[in-house]
């Protein structure tokens, strides 16, 4: 039981009350995100020459950072998802306060996802001109037409769970709720009765079993890893391994980041009440547990490239295996299993602060594994049209930028939502108070 009272008040703050903080993240993250806008800018100029990626030229690759970035942001979104869609399906009271931040996430990183697609592009006009003329035929075989697809279909499932949920909160709370955005809630509320409550429950009920079965099987788990398995030229990417991996640095990523918002929320709203020390340490171990799973799918890789394997893979995962950048990334997923195995047998170790860097650590593994993924994976093909370029692909001071850039504006989106509708739904305030009260004194 909360040793505060939980109330609707609590959840509507952030629309009302702006603190310092909230000016100063909004402020820092506008200047990375104009920073980024300009060096995009500078790119869409000169073409994607300014990346080192505009041909076969420097270290022989032409997919890098951007589609890397693109793949893990797509991964955190479908992670998201499929998260908020287990807290439904199975009426986990314990995880419903962070249902909807799991929502938002995938919202926003589907926008991020969504951008690296213009950014690749180079024009983004050659999306009207070139790619969608043929896209009914590339859908078929390529993976990342597959990924727009599925980033379609997600931002579809995401908002329709955000818009029938939402509708509930807001017609409760419309009293409590900014004026100047009325506009807004009566567009959302419009023909709302509340004998649609329960009908809205099954619908979101079995908008989540869907999600549940076609994510691991068809989505990000399932045919965009096949289409990349199945291409003969590139043996980093072959192996029926790819699915199962896929889904796990999804989930992992996911995971990591709503622990990220949870806890910044938490503190900024004094929501320890709400977003509990149970609840951080919980999602902690599911983070465990998904990262433990991750590097062992690593290893099972490894393990395949290294005994016996066919020359072409031994390359590829010996080019993977000498980059510090991989070195780098198993390391902190493995100082992350440590300390999660600590909090495990000792839950004293546990706190807010060290689980938000156990999740720091985490994105930057999935993260580089998705690059790394991508670029050793183009940079050894089994064969070769194009003579072999000598050094090897490092991301330029564009790309890097890139991250930062849509990680502000991911931040950015996270802040105008505090402003517009509660992030916690309604009904963990309610299920919270209907725990409190069978709780026996």
């Amino acid at each position: 039981m909360s040793s505060k009272e939980t109330t609707p008040a609590d959840i509507v703050r952030p629309t009302k009350s702006t603190s310092r903080w909230y000016y100063l993240i909004g402020g820092v993250a506008t200047l990375v995100a104009l920073v980024w806008l300009v060096g995009w800018g500078w790119q869409l100029e000169n073409g994607l020459i300014v990346t080192w990626l505009a041909d076969w030229g420097s270290g022989g690759v032409t997919w890098g950072l951007y589609i890397g970035a693109f793949m893990w942001w797509v991964g955190i979104a479908h992670g998201g998802i499929i998260l908020s869609a287990v807290v439904r399906l199975f009426g986990i009271d314990r995880y419903q306060p962070v249902a909807r931040l799991a929502e938002l996430l995938t919202i926003g990183a589907l926008g991020m996802s969504g951008l690296y697609v213009l950014i690749h592009t180079s024009r983004p006009d050659r999306l009207v001109s070139s790619v969608a003329p043929v896209y009914t035929w590339t859908a078929q075989t390529s993976p990342l037409a597959w990924g727009v697809t599925v980033l379609v279909l997600y931002f579809m499932l995401t908002f329709m769970y955000l818009a029938l949920t939402l509708r509930y909160d807001i017609h409760r709370l419309r009293d409590q709720l900014p004026d100047h955005f009325g506009p807004l809630y009566s567009v959302i509320t419009v023909g709302y009765t509340e004998r649609e409550d329960d009908i809205i429950q099954h619908v979101v009920w079995w908008l989540a079993l869907g999600i549940i079965v076609l994510a691991p099987l068809l989505l990000h788990g399932g045919v965009m890893p096949w289409l990349l398995s199945l291409l003969p030229s590139m043996p980093g990417w072959r192996g029926a391994i790819q699915g199962p991996q896929f889904l796990s640095i999804a989930l992992t990523s996911a995971i990591a980041g709503i622990i990220i918002v949870t806890a910044t929320l938490r503190r900024a709203y004094d929501w320890d009440h709400i977003l509990t020390d149970s609840m951080l340490r919980g999602l902690t171990m599911w983070l465990g547990l998904f990262s433990l799973l991750l590097v062992w799918l690593q290893f099972q890789q490894v393990i395949s490239s290294v005994y016996a394997p066919a020359m072409d893979a031994r390359t590829v995962m010996a080019a993977k295996l000498a980059n510090p950048i991989y070195t780098v990334a198993i390391g902190l997923m493995a100082l992350t299993l440590v300390y999660i195995l600590a909090q495990t047998l000792r839950p004293g170790v546990f706190t807010p602060g060290r689980s938000v860097l156990a999740s720091v650590f985490v994105l930057y593994a999935t993260l580089s594994e998705k690059v790394l993924f991508v670029v050793e994976g183009i940079d050894h093909p089994a064969f070769s049209l194009y003579e072999a370029v000598p050094g090897h692909y490092f991301p330029s001071p564009i790309e890097v930028a890139s991250v930062a850039g849509t990680l502000a504006m991911c931040t950015l989106f996270f802040l105008v939502v505090l402003k517009m509708v509660p992030v916690i739904e309604l009904h963990a305030v309610e299920n919270d108070d209907a725990r409190d009260e069978d709780t026996p004194t």
